[in-house]
């Protein structure tokens, strides 16, 4: 989730007493669970979990991947001349047997099917049969204001069930945000991040006195010399009003907060925490959902990876907003940026729920073709920092030395292209910034645009639009920055920015809209 330019303000530190106050007296007793009905959960470092990986796989050394500094021996490529080693890409539209996909119907009934088990085997993973359900617990509801729009706010925890294996518990955490002030379901967009409420409502007058009241009351009985302190200062409240937002808050712009934006349009919005989904390391695989549905054991070479994990915690956001009438579940939508766009990419491919996709600068394993040498290798994401978003056999592509030999990206017979693809006839934006600003080469913004470009005949074979231009990948040349291809159902737009998709906001939404065709203007 793109970071608010005006966070909320800073809670008042005595709330800060209250909560700890309130925490320490209220711990629930956690039942003993009688381990030794259960597998012993595997602990291991990344390195020994990748190792374990590459012995199941029979590799033997994987190449390192290029060094990110410019300067370094070992740097990434960033000459266009050698960055296509492999230029023809994988035609969508043909069949694993050669024959050419013409009509819609072949390609529901079988070329989608052949380049999703492509691309799970290869590369993303397998979502298990096994998965167990996800009971949602609303923890806390609140009437807020962001920016203007006054929201129906609600802090959300999904339980999956573990009663199967109890040694591991795995929690989603999850914030909703609804506008009041629309008649009718609205659209949502679900954004990976850190889920935090909006500024808190605050209490009537009244209300205020009365919490003043008992918290002096509990000071005094914890410090009896509080008492000679209040009577000292007898107008003194501890507890003040913090300066609220709504009326006084600044009209909504194109710079406003992305979340200010999208309630400004119409739209709700929810942030969802991959981190309580699957753990971001290759340490935490023996964790999280992959660990609990594998009972606490390795993963094998065409188990799910984080990415994946994250796309299935989406979908099951998606569950639970398909049970809020002031939800139109039909027009719910997936955005991330960097590693979060890779997932929200993944997301979008996969589960065909969601009608509209945000994808933010993803680079390799999102957008990025993985046969460029170009910046972000497939031996980076093959490496142990990075190798848990992927399913174990993408690694077979970085190995030097294996029982199969040696493979490159060039031996995938699936790449990004496909992975877009995949999104078709649904809506997909794909956003970069620029290198100046801190979206670094390393992404690769062409190779990402090649494959928006190759995915563009399975959106015109399905009866709607792509960005606009050929699908000739190898000669269509990358827009200049600024200007939005917005015309289609497949959209590319490179903003002036950094690492973020928040410039792309104002352009995304009225984008989405008219695509979605909701048109419901807020009250104000």
């Amino acid at each position: 989730m793109p970071q608010s330019k005006n966070p909320p303000p800073m809670k008042h530190p005595l709330f800060f007493l209250l909560i700890l106050i309130i925490s320490n007296s209220s711990f629930a007793q956690v039942g003993t669970i009688d381990s030794t009905r259960y597998p012993k959960p595997v602990v291991f470092t990344a390195q020994q979990d990748h190792d374990q990986m590459m012995k199941q796989l029979g590799i033997k050394t994987l190449r390192p991947g290029p060094s990110g500094n410019e300067n370094a021996p070992n740097h990434a490529n960033y000459d266009e001349s050698l960055a296509n080693p492999c230029p023809q890409l994988p035609d969508p539209l043909v069949l694993n047997n050669g024959k050419k996909v013409t009509s819609s119907d072949t390609w529901w009934k079988q070329r989608r099917q052949e380049l999703v088990q492509g691309l799970e085997q290869e590369m993303y993973g397998r979502l298990p049969e096994n998965i167990p359900g996800v009971t949602w617990t609303e923890k806390i509801t609140d009437m807020e204001f962001v920016g203007r729009t006054p929201v129906v706010a609600k802090q959300l925890v999904g339980h999956v069930d573990n009663s199967g294996y109890p040694l591991v518990n795995v929690d989603i955490k999850m914030v909703v945000v609804l506008p009041v002030n629309v008649k009718g379901p609205v659209p949502v967009l679900i954004m990976f991040g850190f889920p935090t409420l909006p500024a808190p409502a605050q209490p009537s007058p009244d209300d205020l006195e009365k919490i003043n009241v008992a918290f002096k009351q509990m000071m005094i009985s914890n410090d009896p010399k509080m008492k000679v302190i209040f009577e000292k200062y007898p107008a003194y409240n501890p507890i003040t009003r913090l300066q609220g937002p709504g009326f006084f808050a600044p009209a909504t712009t194109g710079d406003s907060a992305p979340t200010e934006q999208l309630l400004a349009a119409g739209w709700g919005y929810v942030t969802i925490d991959p981190s309580s989904i699957q753990a971001d390391n290759g340490a935490g695989l023996t964790k999280g959902i992959i660990g609990l549905v594998n009972k606490g054991q390795p993963r094998k070479p065409d188990d799910w990876g984080s990415l994946r994990a994250w796309a299935w915690g989406a979908a099951r956001a998606l569950d639970y907003l398909e049970t809020n009438p002031k939800v139109d579940s039909k027009k719910v939508g997936i955005e991330g940026v960097s590693r979060y766009g890779k997932a929200a990419l993944v997301t979008l491919a996969f589960e065909p729920r969601f009608a509209v996709g945000l994808i933010g600068s993803s680079g390799k394993g999102g957008a990025a073709l993985e046969r460029r040498v170009y910046g972000e290798a497939v031996e980076s994401l093959a490496g142990t920092g990075e190798y848990h978003w992927m399913a174990g056999n993408y690694l077979k592509y970085a190995a030097s030395e294996a029982t199969f030999g040696s493979r490159t990206g060039c031996d995938l017979t699936v790449d990004s292209h496909d992975l877009i693809a995949l999104c078709a006839p649904r809506l997909a934006f794909i956003s970069y910034g620029i290198p100046e600003k801190g979206d670094s080469k390393w992404l690769d913004q062409t190779g990402s645009y090649m494959p928006t470009i190759a995915a563009g005949s399975v959106y015109k074979l399905l009866g709607v639009k792509d960005i606009g231009v050929s699908n000739d990948y190898l000669k269509e040349k990358m827009p200049p920055v600024l200007t939005g291809l917005l015309d289609g159902e497949l959209a590319w737009r490179q903003h002036d920015g950094g690492h973020t998709d928040a410039p792309n906001f104002q352009y995304f939404i009225p984008w989405a809209s008219k695509m979605l065709k909701y048109n419901k203007t807020p009250n104000q």
